[in-house]
C-alpha cells in the first residue's frame, strides 16, 4: 500500500511539474515552484522503488522496471543540470515520460519476481550503465531541441519558445558537455563489461555489447570532430541521435522483444 502511494503520488508530482513548465514555457526565466516540486516527486518515485525492492528482496530487472529506474536517473540528472545550465525545458518531455514508465511499472507488476544479488562487481557495471544511458538520453533530447532552434532561427521567424532558449551556440555548448558526461560513464560501463561478465555469449550480452560499442565509437568521433574539426550544427545533431538509437536499442531493443513479445524472463 505504501509503494502504491508513493508511486501515485510521485506521478502526481511530475505532471504537476510539467503543468507549471508549460505555463511558463514562453517566459525567458522559469519559475522555481516547479524545481520543488519535481524534487518531490523523484524522491517519492526513488521511495517507491525502494519499497518494492525492499519487498521483493531484490531489484527486479524486468522491462517496466528497469525502464522506471532509469527515467528516475534521467529526471535526477535534469534537476541537478538545472542548478547552474539552462536546460529546465527538458522536463516538458522526461517529466511526463518518468510519469509514464512509473505508471506502466505500477500497472504491470511481474506476476512472478526471482530477487537477483549482484556482486559489487556487476552492481558497478550496471551503475555506469544507467548513468551513461540517462545521460545520453538529455544530450539526445537537447539535440532535437537544437535541430528545432536551428530550424526556426534559419526561417527567420522564431517562435516564442525558441526565443526563450538561450543562444545556439551555448545551447551546443550544453549538448556537447553531456555527451562528454555520457561517454565518460558508457566507457567505464564497456570496461567492467569487458573485465566482470564472463560468457557474454551465454548471457545472450552480444548484441548489447556489439551496439554499445557502436554508439561509443559514434560519440568519440563526434567529440574528436568537434575539437579538431569544430563540428557542430546538423552534424552534431544527426550524430548524437544515431548513437542515441544505437544505445535505446542496445539496452531495450531485446528487453522489448523478449519479455513484452516472445513473453520470455
Amino acid at each position: 500500500m505504501a509503494a502504491l502511494l508513493t508511486g501515485i503520488l510521485s506521478i502526481l508530482g511530475y505532471l504537476s511539474a510539467t503543468f507549471l513548465l508549460l505555463k511558463d514555457l514562453f517566459k525567458a526565466k522559469t519559475r522555481r515552484p516547479f524545481l520543488i516540486i519535481a524534487w518531490i516527486a523523484v524522491s517519492l518515485h526513488a521511495i517507491n522503488i525502494a519499497l518494492v525492492t525492499d519487498k521483493h528482496q531484490g531489484f527486479n530487472f524486468s522491462f517496466f522496471s528497469t525502464a522506471s529506474l532509469i527515467s528516475l536517473s534521467i529526471a535526477i540528472l535534469l534537476l541537478i543540470a538545472v542548478l547552474d545550465k539552462p536546460v529546465e525545458k527538458l522536463g516538458i518531455v522526461i517529466f511526463p515520460l518518468a510519469s509514464l514508465m512509473l505508471g506502466l511499472e505500477i500497472a504491470m507488476p511481474e506476476a512472478s519476481f526471482t530477487p537477483v544479488s549482484y556482486s559489487w562487481q556487476m552492481s558497478t557495471h550496471i551503475l555506469t550503465s544507467i548513468m551513461a544511458f540517462s545521460l545520453l538520453n538529455i544530450a539526445a533530447l537537447q539535440a532535437a531541441l537544437l535541430a528545432i532552434q536551428d530550424q526556426q532561427l534559419r526561417s527567420h521567424h522564431p517562435r516564442k519558445l525558441i526565443r526563450s532558449l538561450p543562444p545556439l551556440q551555448a545551447m551546443e555548448s550544453l549538448l556537447f558537455q553531456m555527451i562528454g558526461y555520457g561517454l565518460l560513464f558508457l566507457s567505464a560501463s564497456l570496461l567492467t563489461g569487458f573485465i566482470f561478465i564472463e560468457d557474454l555469449f551465454a548471457q545472450h550480452l552480444v548484441h548489447k555489447t556489439v551496439l554499445s560499442i557502436l554508439a561509443w565509437i559514434i560519440f568519440s568521433c563526434l567529440l574528436i570532430g568537434r575539437s579538431r574539426y569544430g563540428w557542430r550544427g546538423n552534424t552534431a545533431i544527426q550524430w548524437t541521435l544515431i548513437g542515441f538509437i544505437l544505445l535505446l536499442l542496445a539496452y531495450f531493443g531485446s528487453k522489448l522483444v523478449l519479455e513484452l513479445i516472445l513473453k520470455k524472463h
